[in-house]
């Protein structure tokens, strides 16, 4: 799936609009601004080799070999050329003057600007400990990476997952399906203890132990083992050694903001932009896993790291690039898969109202509505995606079902939207 790109003469290099970053948001801003009627001359300039792809599959089915390399981009390559964009691989850019309004490639390409896009997204947060640099400890984000973590679990003989998130979940059920022996060794008290409601963590502990994943929570990694160059074992802080051929690192990720820092633009925990995806500087827009912005459902702002941030962002971006002005005022949601489970989530829990259960948490289907008053904030669901789509819609309109709807599976909550 490699992509082939050109720049050629000096006059090529004028654009007027450059997007810095292919993923979910940098092709949401480009599809977004064609869509909308902007006819002029736009750079699409990613760091990777291949065309644009749909990330979630990496730490799910690309692993099992469910996610061919055909099914992941997020567009044909005939797409780029059909909206006549100079699609630029395998370049990062590694400077930007704002005010001759040029940015800098790592090949020594120059690109003129009118309006510039960041959409650089994020990377694997690094393990920080002594001998997280042996062969055998890696990360999971690029396509790159993913091509290599499956090569080296058909070769494990047991893997060791630093981090209970939700891309170290994933793969460990990947690897489990796999026949890999896994343990999980998360720093917090609960598993995905960011995300979701303890009760959420509780039955994800318990869906992965009775497969045979060990869990160990509180625990830190205080060092890596090697021999020879290559991992041997993960070494807890409580003194555990945990032998292993192959560490994965699902430590968080770390937004891609240091273009952006280098130039001035104002930078607080991500690229800080307004409800239309503008920047402190007006010529600059921003969208995705990179920026931090005024969240309506939160009241304040957020840097989330999720597709349906990027994409909507994105577009939002590309909107209003093109001249058509939408606020980003999306409900936030997510979703995970791990074995035969679905995950998913919708709204941003906030305040310390109940968590209401509809549905059979022993059955291995039910969501939990949560609240803060008596206003419906978040809907996170295993196996009921009607309960997921249906808080979609009532977050978004702003209505909210009394626990005692929400508790009752009989109540249609059909008859509130």
């Amino acid at each position: 799936m490699p992509a082939t790109s050109s720049v050629t003469s000096p006059s090529d290099r004028d654009f007027d609009l450059v997007v810095i970053g292919a993923s979910y948001a940098g092709v949401g801003v480009v599809a977004a601004a064609r869509e909308a009627g902007f006819a002029g001359r736009i750079a699409l300039v990613g760091d990777e080799a291949d065309l644009p792809y749909q990330r979630p599959p990496l730490s799910k089915g690309f692993l099992l070999g469910k996610a061919g390399l055909a099914s992941l981009p997020l567009k044909a390559e005939s797409f780029y050329a059909d909206a006549q964009v100079v699609f630029m691989a395998g370049r990062r850019a590694i400077a930007l003057d704002r005010e001759a309004r040029r940015i800098r490639l790592d090949d020594g390409t120059e690109l003129g600007f009118k309006t510039l896009a960041l959409t650089t997204g994020a990377r694997a947060a690094a393990l920080r400990c002594p001998g997280a640099e042996l062969d055998g400890v890696v990360s999971l984000r690029t396509l790159d990476e993913a091509r290599g973590l499956s090569k080296r679990l058909a070769a494990a003989s047991a893997v060791v997952i630093v981090g209970g998130g939700f891309i170290g979940l994933e793969v460990a059920s990947a690897a489990v399906t796999l026949g890999k022996p896994v343990t999980v060794v998360e720093a917090g008290p609960r598993l995905i203890g960011h995300a979701v409601a303890p009760e959420i963590s509780t039955f994800m502990q318990r869906l992965h132990e009775t497969r045979g994943v060990i869990i160990q929570l509180a625990t830190k990694v205080e060092r890596i083992e090697g021999e020879n160059g290559r991992v041997a074992a993960v070494i807890c802080a409580d003194g555990s050694r945990l032998p292993c051929d192959l560490v994965l690192a699902a430590v968080g990720a770390v937004p891609n903001t240091e273009l952006a820092t280098d130039a001035g633009l104002l930078v607080e925990d991500g690229i800080v932009v307004d409800d239309l995806c503008r920047s402190s500087d007006p010529a600059i827009f921003a969208a995705g896993d990179c920026t931090s912005h005024p969240n309506v459902f939160a009241g304040r702002r957020l840097r989330l790291s999720s597709v349906q941030n990027a994409h909507d962002q994105g577009r939002v971006a590309g909107n209003a690039i093109a001249g058509r002005l939408e606020p980003y005022k999306a409900v936030p949601w997510f979703w995970s898969d791990q074995y035969d489970v679905k995950l998913q989530m919708v709204g941003l829990a906030s305040g310390s109202g109940p968590a209401i259960l509809r549905g059979a948490m022993e059955e291995g289907r039910f969501s939990l509505f949560r609240y803060d008053g008596d206003r419906l904030t978040a809907i996170e669901s295993i196996n009921r995606p009607a309960d997921h789509m249906m808080g979609r819609r009532l977050i978004a309109a702003g209505l909210s079902p009394t626990p005692e709807q929400a508790a009752d599976s009989g109540f249609d909550l059909r008859s509130l939207a």
